[in-house]
């Protein structure tokens, strides 16, 4: 028995880039399909298998299966068969940027009909899948606002900071109704509500920008997981345990300096004003005290190994801080396109390499290789067994590693 229990199977996790929004020019994207993820799923699940990770974000494309309000998600099965071979479970974005076509994103008839979504994927995936269930209601909202509400990226294209407030505000309202319909399937249903974990600073020629920086740091990054839980807006019926799990993303282009339009500039390696990242999850941790994923991270071509190498160190420094981490996410399992140029990130576990008409899976050996050197250091298996759910994970020896290495926050570590 373990003596300290996980929330997840396993402590590494991992997931498929979903996005199906309608971008700049009125059309609706699909990354499943561009990916490949929707042929290749059943390859793409036994790769994570075989790297020991049992657990997916999956989505549910909202605005292809909810026709009118009817909802069809049988396109899905594919993906649950995949899972349920390789022993995979699921955390199910509902809404991952996109929403049907017909629906204003301000209006309380989205609210009552993401609702109504939430409640049906609930009822159709819950016996198809073995337990425990997770959700994420809809993802990264502090981001979707900005990109769709502020910067004209997406659907709605609204272009005003009072807009993405707006925008934030109605997703988050959604987010809850969506909760509190899934655990009326489900009572003991867990969500996973996932946004950046943001620093911004003012440039070193403009004080006139530290407020605003400051605001965007301190209140802006917050504000969604503060509404959620109840903490602001509590009209809105939010509550620590509608928050459930924090997943906070982190990335290199989450340190930044403020712009005044537009998305702010990335701070470049050996920016004296880089923070470390223990110190940034220990903001998360004292204000909600909720169990918290990384719900998202990876490095860049040739430097994953390295990243997640950092990601680690400063996970272990906050797991030896007394955080409660319950696990990490390595996003994406396979590379993904970038939205603006379509060109590959390079930031998967795997690469897509055109071969003959397809995407060819090719796993970047060595960010598998420090995978596995942590797994080992944490005493974390490196590939599933018949039954990865028998024994929950025992997180006692992730807090053994991080006092036995003794880790510690290192600002350097990007």
């Amino acid at each position: 028995m373990a003596r300290r229990p996980g929330i997840f199977p396993t402590f590494f996790l991992s997931g498929f880039e979903c996005s199906t929004f309608l971008w700049g020019n009125n059309v609706r994207r699909n990354l499943v399909a561009e990916t490949r993820h929707d042929l290749h799923a059943a390859e793409d699940y036994r790769i994570l298998s075989s790297l020991g990770i049992a657990v997916a974000r999956e989505g549910i494309p909202w605005p292809m299966v909810d026709r009118g309000g009817c909802c069809d998600f049988s396109s899905i099965d594919p993906f649950i068969e995949a899972m349920n071979a390789s022993s995979v479970i699921p955390i199910w974005d509902l809404c991952h940027y996109g929403y049907p076509d017909e629906l204003d994103p301000f209006s309380d008839a989205f609210v009552s009909r993401f609702a109504a979504y939430c409640r049906a994927a609930a009822e159709y995936v819950l016996p198809k899948v073995r337990g425990p269930h997770f959700f994420t209601p809809i993802n990264e909202i502090t981001f979707f606002s900005f990109c769709a509400g502020e910067w004209g990226w997406a659907a709605p294209y609204r272009c005003s900071r009072d807009d993405r407030m707006r925008l934030r505000l109605a997703l988050c309202r959604a987010a809850i109704a969506g909760v509190k319909a899934i655990r009326e399937v489900d009572s003991d249903a867990r969500m996973v509500h996932v946004d950046p974990l943001v620093r911004v600073v003012a440039p070193r020629d403009r004080p006139d920008q530290v407020e605003a920086a400051h605001h965007e740091t301190m209140v802006d990054t917050f504000l969604s997981w503060d509404i959620i839980s109840g903490r602001e807006h509590p009209e809105f019926g939010g509550s620590p345990e509608i928050l459930d799990i924090v997943g906070a993303n982190a990335y290199s282009f989450g340190q930044m300096e403020y712009r005044e339009r537009g998305p702010h500039a990335p701070l470049p390696p050996g920016d004296e004003r880089i923070a470390p990242l223990c110190d940034m999850l220990d903001m998360v941790w004292q204000r909600y005290r909720r169990p918290m994923i990384i719900g998202e991270t990876s490095g860049l071509f040739d430097g994953r190994a390295s990243w997640l190498r950092d990601v680690m160190g400063e996970s272990l420094a906050a797991v030896r801080r007394g955080m409660d981490l319950q696990g990490i996410c390595l996003f994406p399992g396979v590379d993904m396109p970038d939205w603006h140029t379509g060109a590959w990130v390079k930031n998967g576990i795997c690469d897509l390499v055109e071969e003959n008409g397809d995407l060819k899976r090719v796993p970047n050996q060595e960010y598998v290789d420090e995978l596995r050197r942590w797994q080992k250091e944490l005493n974390r298996v490196t590939r599933l067994d018949e039954d990865p759910f028998s024994d929950p994970v025992e997180l006692q020896d992730v807090i053994d590693a991080a006092h036995r290495l003794d880790m510690q926050p290192d600002k350097d570590w990007h």
